[in-house]
Order: C-alpha cells, then sequence, then structure tokens
C-alpha cells in the first residue's frame, strides 16, 4: 500500500495529526528520523526547515500516494519554500492544525499554505476537538486506495 508523507515544521502538529487520524488520544512523541506507519509517512520537522533534507522528502516521495504539508495556524511563518509542492511527482495537499488554539489565525495559515502548494486542497484541523480530522482522513485514504487500485 502506497503512503501519505507528512511534511510540516517542527511543533506544527504532525504527529499529533496522526495520533488524531488514528484515533489515538495520548501525547505524541517528537519524531526523530521518518517514520512508517500503516498509509502514513511522519517526518521531522528539521526536514522542511532544512534544505539539505529536501532530496531526501523529494526521492521519498517516490514511494506515496500523496504529500500533505502542514501549516500551524498560531504561527506567522512558513517554513516551506514558495512553490513547494511542485517539487514532489504526487498529488500534494495541505492541512492547517492547532485551529482552536487561542493564538490561531486560520486565513494567515491558508495564504501562507497557498505560497507553497498554490492550487492544492486545504483542510482546517484540530488533533484536540476532532473538527477536519474525518475529512482530512477520508481524502487521504480516497488517494491512497485510487493509487493502490
Amino acid at each position: 500500500m502506497k503512503k501519505v508523507m507528512i511534511i510540516g515544521a517542527v511543533g506544527a502538529g504532525k504527529s499529533t495529526l496522526i495520533k488524531a487520524l488514528f484515533g489515538e488520544t495520548d501525547p505524541a512523541i517528537k519524531t526523530q528520523s521518518l517514520l512508517y506507519r500503516d498509509w502514513v509517512i511522519d517526518t521531522p520537522g528539521e526536514y522542511s526547515e532544512n534544505p539539505m533534507y529536501y532530496r531526501s522528502l523529494m526521492a521519498t516521495s517516490h514511494e506515496t500516494a500523496a504529500v500533505l504539508l502542514v501549516q500551524d495556524a498560531t504561527r506567522s511563518r512558513n517554513y516551506f519554500p514558495p512553490g513547494f509542492e511542485q517539487g514532489f511527482p504526487v498529488q500534494t495537499v495541505g492541512a492547517v492544525t492547532k485551529i482552536d488554539h487561542p493564538k490561531a489565525d486560520i486565513d494567515q495559515a491558508i495564504r501562507l499554505l497557498r505560497q507553497s502548494l498554490p492550487e492544492g486542497e486545504i483542510f482546517v484541523t484540530s488533533a484536540e476537538s476532532g473538527e477536519g480530522i474525518q475529512r482530512l482522513k477520508e481524502r487521504l485514504m480516497a488517494i491512497v486506495h485510487k493509487q493502490d487500485g
């Protein structure tokens, strides 16, 4: 089964989002290396923040059905370069995390993500409340199954 590679800055909520996608509530642990789990590949935040790792992300994406770019709604900065999604040979979608945080600015997060993902779908999510999680999971699973079918 092809997987979805999840990319985002350190602390963006990637591992917490993955736990929510799997219906788990225990706290997430910082990802130190590429972690393969069921239909997901979790990547360390450093991979998106340091251009030295971009080649590894691009190479790994050849094994995937899709790439999910994660943007934290509490951050005022985009950690992906402009047009980042164009470097991947597979469908790329986006997710905004932490939408129910008091400092969240969802519109800004979407604008920042659009710099790197001009065309793809963007899902707004909260691992805490569960908002948007089921829709995102259904979309990602549809992409995975389409690739396998």
